[in-house]
Formats: structure tokens, sequence, C-alpha cells
């Protein structure tokens, strides 16, 4: 067997890189900063042709496991060998065991495939492993500690809690040293779901602003009323809502940017055409950083109309939502899960029942024919935005997490050579 000694973090992501997760590459180009060396691990190959600034600032090397284990066949094989000779191997078959009789899916022996192959191939200055993500991320982070009998950890977002059933993450919350979340409907959850609650902590993740200037705002009535939205076109943002809303405001002058890939895009623009307001709207599909904050800049309202979707899934504390108040945009949003905790209705933004195009449009009809309420809305958001979610805190505290953790690994692995 091979000995681990402490150093690196393997850090593990579904998939990498990816522009909708700046957050969590902004985490890991943060816990470099404050010295925490990590190996970044995917379960999947990157899927997008474009990266973010902080993606080429990131140091730390990558793995890819196989996607699918049909892929790579004799590394997958290689991998299951290695296992099967590692002293934790019967701790972990049997807790595979028991999450297959009760989720007999083909994605759960991708996971414990993977998670052979991360053990096999995991160098061995590693003897930590952090998760982002509670879902498919975290069973492979758990399967593969047991094997190598090392500790994990993880950080919980949104749709990794709300999709998974309560007895996989009750299972995981058991098994990991700690765990972060990012916001305090999250941490409510986990927490009547942990053995022990004290193992899981709220740290807002918040987001980098200090590029972000916020414009002077041209309030000119002689030209459509300019509105954004930034969001993948999935049930959860709610977007199909949105044109109703905006088919009830036909008689107003405006125009509605949205930025964001997705499997409903060909059907929105088809509900938009049917109800005489496709020639306003313009869909960009995905776009870097900077196409979206030009966008920002120039529009004079966001708006986000999450919802909760059949499947639980729903958004924490939307990154767009920060970075329009950031812009000093007057923003719409729903009161679902944790955007309450950013916006507060009619103090720094306007909240409106989830599902709901009517009271949409109204909030969307308040801020269009009183600037000054915009002006009002966008001031307070960004003041309270740039003071409540900066980054910088919540990292420093997930990587004195780390530090601890990695100390506590030399210690037992010091112990054990004794």
């Amino acid at each position: 067997m091979q000995k681990r000694v402490a150093g690196r973090v393997a850090t593990l992501v579904k998939g990498y890189p990816r522009l909708s997760e700046t957050f969590i590459a902004q985490e890991i180009r943060g816990l470099e900063e404050r010295g925490i060396e990590q190996l970044i691990v995917s379960l999947r190959q990157p899927q997008e042709g474009q990266v973010h600034p902080v993606h080429r600032a990131i140091e730390a090397e990558l793995l890819y496991l196989p996607e699918y284990l049909k892929d790579d066949p004799a590394r997958v094989r290689a991998g299951r060998a290695f296992a099967e000779a590692q002293p934790g191997f019967a701790a972990a078959h049997a807790a595979f065991e028991a999450d297959l009789a009760r989720d007999r899916t083909a994605n759960r022996h991708r996971r414990f495939g993977q998670a052979c192959v991360l053990a096999r191939e995991l160098p061995a200055d590693i003897a930590w492993l952090h998760t982002h993500y509670l879902h498919t991320p975290a069973s492979v982070a758990r399967y593969a500690a047991m094997i190598l009998q090392v500790g994990w950890s993880f950080s919980a977002h949104a749709k990794d809690i709300w999709t998974s059933a309560d007895w996989e993450l009750t299972e995981k919350l058991g098994s990991a040293a700690f765990g972060v979340t990012c916001t305090r409907v999250n941490l409510d959850h986990l927490r009547s779901l942990a053995p022990d609650p004290s193992r899981v902590e709220l740290v807002y993740h918040g987001l980098d602003l200090s590029a972000v200037l916020a414009p002077e705002r041209d309030a000119s009535a002689d030209r459509p009323f300019r509105l954004v939205s930034v969001g993948r076109t999935v049930e959860k943002k709610g977007y199909g809502d949105l044109i109703r809303a905006l088919a009830g405001l036909r008689d107003r002058d405006w125009t509605l940017d949205h930025v964001g890939g997705g499997p409903l895009t060909a059907k929105l623009k088809a509900q938009a055409d049917k109800a005489g307001i496709g020639e306003r709207i313009v869909w960009h599909g995905s776009r870097d950083r900077r196409f979206v904050f030009g966008l920002l800049a120039r529009s004079d309202a966001f708006v986000l109309p999450s919802r909760i979707a059949r499947s639980g899934d729903r958004d924490g504390i939307p990154n767009v939502l920060m970075e329009a108040q950031a812009h000093r945009l007057a923003v719409v949003s729903t009161a679902v899960s944790a955007i309450p905790e950013l916006v507060e209705d009619g103090k720094t933004g306007l909240l409106v029942p989830q599902k709901d195009p009517a009271a949409l449009r109204g909030a969307i009809e308040r801020l269009m024919v009183d600037p000054a309420l915009r002006q009002r809305l966008g001031e307070a958001g960004e003041a309270r935005v740039r003071a409540r979610f900066s980054p910088e805190p919540g990292i420093d505290r997930v990587a004195e997490l780390l530090a601890q953790a990695a100390r506590g690994s030399a210690s037992r692995a010091v112990a054990g050579a004794a």
C-alpha cells in the first residue's frame, strides 16, 4: 500500500472549467493564495469553449476521471484491481452496495468505478479530499476516501442538496469530517439531517467585485427600457414566467437581453414569438464575463424569476444577482430559497412570489415608471452586496478548515509510521 503524506488537497468537481461555476474557481484560486496547494479532480471533460480569467490564474494540476466507465475500460480495471488490494475496500464496497440497494442506477456504478480510478491515481502527497457538491462528486469522494482511509470534506451549494434523497445526505454528512454551505436555508436543512450538526458551517462564498465599477446610468425616456437576465434556460430559472409577465407589458416600450445556454431556449423563443414579443428579446447564449458586464452596465434593470423545479432543484444565492447589484442595477427576483438573504424586498430590490407572472409584471412595471425607485434600490443593493458578500472571509474560513485537516492527517501519518 502506498504511504500517504499530508501535502496537497484533492479538490473534486463535477466538471472543469465551467463559466457557470466561477465561484468555485474563485475559491480554488483563493485557497492557492493562502498556501493550500491542490489537485483539481474533474468527473467530466470541459464542455465549453470559453474560460473565465480566474481559470487562467489557477496553478493546480488537473486530473480528469473517465466520464463513462466504457470510455477507458483498461484504466477502470486497473483502478478496481488497485482498490481491491486496499484495506479500506471492504468498507467502501459495503457502502456502495447499501447505496445501490436504494438507488439501482448506472450512475451509482459509475461513481464507484471513478472512485476506484481516483484511489489508484491519486498522488502520494494527497491525504485529504474536498468536494464541491454533495451529489455525484461527493459519492466519488466518499468511496475513494474509504478505500484509501483518508479524510474528506465538502462544500454544498444548491441543486446538490435539494435533488438528493435525505437518506443519502445523512450518509454523506455522517461520513465527512466537515462541510460548509453557502446559504442559511441550506445550513438549516443539512443540520436537520446530519448525525453531528456542528460539522456543517455557513460560509457565504461571495464574489470578487473589486474590478466592477458601477456606471452612471442614462435615465432617458427616449429609448426602450432595457431589461437583462443571465441564467441557464432550465426550469428553476422561471423564464417561462418572465415571458408571460412581459407579454402583459406589450404596450410598454422595452427590450430584454438574455445570456445563458440551456435546453429550453428553443421552447422559450417559440413561447415569446407566440406571445408577440419575440422581436424584443435577444437570446445571446453562453457568453463570457466581459460581455455580461457590458450588458449590465448598459441596462436599466435585472430580472431573475427563480422557482423551485419539480425535481426540487432551486437556486441558492445566484451570483448573477450579486453581479447585477454590484453594477448598481435595480433587481427583480422571487422569494425562493436563499434569495431573500441577499435581496431585501423594497430595500435592495423587489421580490415577488415564485410562479406568479402577474406579480412579476407588476414589479417590472414599477421599475419602468419610477426612475427614482430604480436609483434607490440600485444604490442600496450595491452597498449591501459589497459590504456583506465579499469572498474573503469565506475563503479564509475554508482555508483554515483545510489546513487543520491537513495537520491532522499529517499527525496520523507520523503516528502510523511510528
